[in-house]
């Protein structure tokens, strides 16, 4: 996560870590980090997180998720764990792991058109992969084979890779955008 916060700050965009409902009440978007995601689903049970972040996801805050991030907010997992849940909101498929083990992590750079012209430096470490997509759904990127590393529905954002640990600053900043613009009719 401080990889994260990094990247906010560089952004100028304020932040707090989000561990409870009454701390996710306060924020206007949220960025699901990379991690393990059978134990994020867990501790979004245990300390009564499921369900306030299911609400305010079907109610439009803006969410960005990388890797483990994609994999919770995913409606189907290809490879679930026998009682793995997501939070769900992509209409998507995922693989998790589905590059490998920690040895095939690797680098590349990707194109992603609809949210920077510069190329996106992505590390790829033990990362899922977007397997199939729905109607509403916007592929944001694809590795140059075609396989699906980014997607956007709606105000949900979801890449398999970690561009905050390369430092790049395009989706953080794509996502900064979508924030401002939801809460803009707000504060307007």
């Amino acid at each position: 996560m401080r990889e994260h916060e990094r990247v906010l700050d560089a952004l100028g965009a304020s932040h707090v870590a989000v561990r409870t409902p009454a701390e996710l009440d306060t924020v206007d978007g949220l960025i699901i980090p990379g991690g393990e995601s059978t134990v994020i689903d867990k501790l979004t049970r245990i300390f009564g997180m499921r369900d306030p972040l299911r609400a305010r996801i079907a109610n439009g805050m803006p969410v960005f998720g990388t890797c483990a991030g994609l994999i919770m907010l995913s409606d189907r997992l290809s490879d679930a764990t026998h009682d793995q849940q997501t939070l769900g909101g992509l209409d998507v498929t995922v693989r998790r792991n589905a590059f490998g083990s920690q040895v095939e992590s690797f680098e590349t750079t990707l194109l992603a058109p609809a949210v920077t012209d510069d190329p996106v430096a992505a590390t790829f470490i033990r990362a899922p992969l977007v397997e199939e997509v729905g109607a509403g759904v916007s592929v944001l990127a694809t590795l140059t084979d075609g396989r699906i590393v980014a997607v956007q529905q709606g105000n949900l954002v979801g890449i398999s890779f970690h561009p905050e640990i390369s430092g790049d600053l395009s989706f953080h900043n794509y996502f900064v955008g979508l924030v401002a613009d939801a809460v803009a009719p707000v504060h307007a």
